[in-house]
Protein backbone atom coordinates (compact mmCIF):
# COMPACT_ATOMS: atom_id res chain seq x y z
CA UNK A 1 0.00 0.00 0.00
CA UNK A 2 2.84 2.59 0.52
CA UNK A 3 4.87 3.38 -2.19
CA UNK A 4 7.86 4.96 -0.32
CA UNK A 5 9.56 6.01 2.60
CA UNK A 6 7.67 9.16 4.56
CA UNK A 7 6.11 10.42 7.71
CA UNK A 8 2.55 12.33 7.88
CA UNK A 9 2.84 14.78 10.66
CA UNK A 10 -0.62 16.15 11.75
CA UNK A 11 -0.96 19.27 13.60
CA UNK A 12 -4.31 19.89 15.26
CA UNK A 13 -6.49 22.88 16.60
CA UNK A 14 -8.19 20.94 20.11
CA UNK A 15 -11.33 19.28 19.46
CA UNK A 16 -11.07 19.02 15.54
CA UNK A 17 -10.50 15.89 15.50
CA UNK A 18 -7.27 16.00 14.33
CA UNK A 19 -5.80 12.91 16.58
CA UNK A 20 -8.54 10.55 16.13
CA UNK A 21 -8.15 10.70 12.28
CA UNK A 22 -4.51 10.15 12.55
CA UNK A 23 -5.12 7.05 14.73
CA UNK A 24 -7.16 5.86 12.55
CA UNK A 25 -5.51 6.68 8.98
CA UNK A 26 -2.30 5.19 10.91
CA UNK A 27 -4.28 1.76 11.67
CA UNK A 28 -5.42 1.81 7.82
CA UNK A 29 -2.42 2.42 6.62
CA UNK A 30 -0.99 -0.27 8.62
CA UNK A 31 1.88 2.02 10.08
CA UNK A 32 2.57 3.33 13.89
CA UNK A 33 0.92 6.31 15.34
CA UNK A 34 3.04 8.50 17.81
CA UNK A 35 1.71 11.54 20.18
CA UNK A 36 2.51 11.15 23.69
CA UNK A 37 4.16 8.14 23.21
CA UNK A 38 6.95 10.18 22.39
CA UNK A 39 7.51 11.04 25.57
CA UNK A 40 7.61 7.73 27.02
CA UNK A 41 10.21 6.44 24.30
CA UNK A 42 12.63 9.41 25.09
CA UNK A 43 12.59 9.62 28.45
CA UNK A 44 13.35 5.73 28.22
CA UNK A 45 16.73 6.70 25.55
CA UNK A 46 17.13 9.27 27.98
CA UNK A 47 16.87 7.71 31.06
CA UNK A 48 15.27 11.18 32.09
CA UNK A 49 12.02 10.68 33.90
CA UNK A 50 8.85 10.84 31.88
CA UNK A 51 7.34 13.44 33.98
CA UNK A 52 9.69 15.69 32.88
CA UNK A 53 8.90 15.60 29.48
CA UNK A 54 5.24 15.85 30.46
CA UNK A 55 5.53 18.64 32.17
CA UNK A 56 7.29 20.46 29.12
CA UNK A 57 4.83 18.98 26.53
CA UNK A 58 3.89 21.16 24.02
CA UNK A 59 4.05 24.19 26.04
CA UNK A 60 6.40 27.17 25.28
CA UNK A 61 9.94 27.22 27.31
CA UNK A 62 11.68 29.46 30.21
CA UNK A 63 13.25 32.23 28.36
CA UNK A 64 10.89 35.06 27.97
CA UNK A 65 12.93 37.08 25.53
CA UNK A 66 12.42 33.53 23.05
CA UNK A 67 8.43 34.56 23.49
CA UNK A 68 8.80 38.17 23.37
CA UNK A 69 10.21 38.20 19.94
CA UNK A 70 8.19 36.77 16.70
CA UNK A 71 10.66 34.69 15.06
CA UNK A 72 13.82 34.00 17.30
CA UNK A 73 14.04 30.78 18.55
CA UNK A 74 16.11 28.74 21.01
CA UNK A 75 19.48 27.25 19.39
CA UNK A 76 18.44 23.46 18.51
CA UNK A 77 21.30 21.94 17.93
CA UNK A 78 22.60 18.07 20.05
CA UNK A 79 21.04 17.92 23.64
CA UNK A 80 23.20 18.99 26.05
CA UNK A 81 24.15 16.76 28.86
CA UNK A 82 25.40 19.17 31.34
CA UNK A 83 23.62 21.24 34.65
CA UNK A 84 20.94 21.97 31.93
CA UNK A 85 19.70 18.50 30.80
CA UNK A 86 16.55 18.63 31.73
CA UNK A 87 15.50 22.59 31.09
CA UNK A 88 12.34 23.06 28.70
CA UNK A 89 15.06 23.93 25.37
CA UNK A 90 17.38 20.53 26.33
CA UNK A 91 13.93 17.96 26.62
CA UNK A 92 12.70 19.58 23.70
CA UNK A 93 16.48 18.70 21.79
CA UNK A 94 15.90 15.03 23.07
CA UNK A 95 12.35 15.13 21.63
CA UNK A 96 13.42 16.24 18.25
CA UNK A 97 15.95 14.17 18.05
CA UNK A 98 13.69 10.93 18.26
CA UNK A 99 11.47 12.50 16.21
CA UNK A 100 14.48 12.40 13.35
CA UNK A 101 15.20 8.96 14.31
CA UNK A 102 11.60 7.32 13.96
CA UNK A 103 11.63 8.80 10.60
CA UNK A 104 14.94 7.23 10.16
CA UNK A 105 13.36 3.47 11.10
CA UNK A 106 9.92 3.77 9.77
CA UNK A 107 7.11 5.10 8.11
CA UNK A 108 4.72 6.71 10.66
CA UNK A 109 2.64 9.60 11.86
CA UNK A 110 3.72 11.89 14.36
CA UNK A 111 0.64 14.25 16.00
CA UNK A 112 2.43 17.47 17.34
CA UNK A 113 5.75 18.37 18.70
CA UNK A 114 6.52 20.89 15.73
CA UNK A 115 7.37 17.51 13.95
CA UNK A 116 6.70 19.34 10.42
CA UNK A 117 9.37 21.83 11.32
CA UNK A 118 12.19 19.51 12.97
CA UNK A 119 11.90 17.12 9.72
CA UNK A 120 11.95 19.96 7.06
CA UNK A 121 15.39 21.54 8.69
CA UNK A 122 16.50 17.37 9.20
CA UNK A 123 15.71 16.91 5.32
CA UNK A 124 13.79 13.91 5.95
CA UNK A 125 10.44 12.80 4.05
CA UNK A 126 7.25 14.14 5.29
CA UNK A 127 3.64 15.04 4.58
CA UNK A 128 2.04 17.56 6.70
CA UNK A 129 -1.36 18.36 7.54
CA UNK A 130 -3.03 20.21 9.63
CA UNK A 131 -7.14 20.14 11.22
CA UNK A 132 -8.86 22.69 12.35
CA UNK A 133 -12.68 23.40 12.80
CA UNK A 134 -14.77 26.12 14.36
CA UNK A 135 -15.02 26.79 18.26
CA UNK A 136 -19.08 24.85 18.16
CA UNK A 137 -17.94 22.01 16.50
CA UNK A 138 -14.62 21.85 18.07
CA UNK A 139 -16.82 22.34 21.88
CA UNK A 140 -19.13 19.46 20.56
CA UNK A 141 -16.22 17.41 19.76
CA UNK A 142 -14.36 17.52 23.08
CA UNK A 143 -17.43 17.60 25.16
CA UNK A 144 -17.79 14.05 23.29
CA UNK A 145 -14.79 12.92 23.71
CA UNK A 146 -13.68 13.72 26.80
CA UNK A 147 -17.42 13.72 28.56
CA UNK A 148 -17.58 17.60 30.19
CA UNK A 149 -19.91 20.21 29.99
CA UNK A 150 -19.75 23.25 27.49
CA UNK A 151 -18.20 25.46 29.73
CA UNK A 152 -15.31 22.91 30.55
CA UNK A 153 -14.95 21.97 26.84
CA UNK A 154 -14.35 25.73 25.99
CA UNK A 155 -12.03 25.96 28.50
CA UNK A 156 -10.09 23.17 27.51
CA UNK A 157 -9.52 24.69 24.17
CA UNK A 158 -8.54 27.95 24.87
CA UNK A 159 -5.93 26.77 27.37
CA UNK A 160 -4.36 24.05 25.16
CA UNK A 161 -4.39 26.14 21.85
CA UNK A 162 -2.55 29.15 23.09
CA UNK A 163 -0.04 26.48 24.94
CA UNK A 164 0.18 24.98 21.42
CA UNK A 165 0.63 28.12 19.36
CA UNK A 166 3.30 29.16 22.19
CA UNK A 167 5.19 26.07 22.14
CA UNK A 168 5.45 26.02 18.06
CA UNK A 169 6.47 30.02 18.04
CA UNK A 170 8.96 29.14 20.76
CA UNK A 171 10.84 26.53 19.38
CA UNK A 172 10.92 27.04 15.68
CA UNK A 173 10.25 31.04 15.36
CA UNK A 174 6.94 30.77 13.12
CA UNK A 175 3.18 30.26 13.63
CA UNK A 176 1.45 27.75 14.08
CA UNK A 177 -1.61 27.85 11.69
CA UNK A 178 0.37 29.17 9.12
CA UNK A 179 -1.06 27.62 5.85
CA UNK A 180 3.14 27.96 4.11
CA UNK A 181 3.76 25.41 6.33
CA UNK A 182 1.70 22.24 5.64
CA UNK A 183 0.65 20.51 2.96
CA UNK A 184 -2.84 20.17 3.09
CA UNK A 185 -5.29 22.28 5.84
CA UNK A 186 -8.30 20.71 6.20
CA UNK A 187 -11.07 22.26 7.72
CA UNK A 188 -13.15 19.89 9.65
CA UNK A 189 -16.31 21.86 10.83
CA UNK A 190 -18.42 20.40 8.54
CA UNK A 191 -17.20 17.59 7.79
CA UNK A 192 -16.89 13.90 9.80
CA UNK A 193 -14.18 11.45 11.05
CA UNK A 194 -14.35 9.77 7.57
CA UNK A 195 -14.76 12.34 5.37
CA UNK A 196 -11.17 13.81 7.28
CA UNK A 197 -9.36 10.46 6.58
CA UNK A 198 -10.78 10.20 3.10
CA UNK A 199 -8.69 13.76 1.97
CA UNK A 200 -5.85 12.56 3.71
CA UNK A 201 -5.89 9.24 1.74
CA UNK A 202 -6.89 11.19 -1.15
CA UNK A 203 -4.15 13.70 -0.68
CA UNK A 204 -1.37 11.10 -0.30
CA UNK A 205 -2.42 8.80 -3.47
CA UNK A 206 -2.64 11.93 -5.39
CA UNK A 207 0.79 12.54 -4.72
CA UNK A 208 2.20 8.88 -4.93
CA UNK A 209 2.54 7.99 -1.17
CA UNK A 210 0.03 5.24 -1.41
CA UNK A 211 -1.27 2.99 -3.66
Amino acid sequence: MLKKDFVITIGRQYGSGGRIVGKRLAESLGIPFYDEEILKITSEKTAIGEQYFRLADEKAGSNVLFKIVDSLKPRLGKPSLSEDIVSPENLFRFQSQVVVELAEQECCIIAGRCANVVLRDAGKEHVDFFVYADMEKRIERTMDYCKVDQEEAKKRIKKIDKERKEYHRYYTGEEWMKPDNYDLMINASRINYDEMELLMRNYLQMKGYIE
